[in-house]
């Protein structure tokens, strides 16, 4: 589930931030929204931050990282202003996303993967599908 198509179609956000070019999050209208489908299982959320999502709802947390030369790229050419793309190359440095992750949930099922080059999604996807092969296998026994 890509979190912010559902942001945009259910309205799940309260103004807009100008500063930033970008739709301010109802962070309490989002956990309610999802709730129920978070606990049938089976979901995976795409989102760029994770501390205000309930622990209870996930058993794996994949962090993307990006080289900031690759990043700034990427998101110059998506047209962000200047701020949102000095705040964004900003928190990769600083590695902002992955702490707030790992202060969020277990350290053990928060990992980081590289997300530079087309190669290295398709070795993320590979990962993951392991991953969550291994995971239906040890819970269906």
């Amino acid at each position: 589930m890509l979190l912010p198509n559902i942001l945009l179609t259910e309205q799940l956000y309260d103004g807009y931030d100008e500063e930033y070019d970008c739709p301010i999050l109802d962070e309490d209208r989002v956990v309610d929204e999802l709730d129920n489908q978070m606990r049938e299982g089976g979901v995976i959320v795409d989102y760029h931050g994770c501390d205000f999502f309930p622990e209870r709802w996930f058993h794996i947390v994949f962090v993307l990282r990006t080289d900031t030369n690759v990043l700034y790229e990427r998101l110059e050419t998506r047209g962000y202003n200047e701020k949102k793309l000095t705040d964004n190359i900003q928190c990769e440095i600083f590695q902002v996303i992955y702490e707030e992750a790992t202060e969020s949930y277990k350290e053990e099922i928060v990992h980081q993967l590289p997300s530079n080059k087309p190669e290295e999604l398709e070795n993320n996807v590979d990962q993951i599908l392991k991953w969550i092969e291994q995971w239906i296998k040890d819970h269906n026994s």
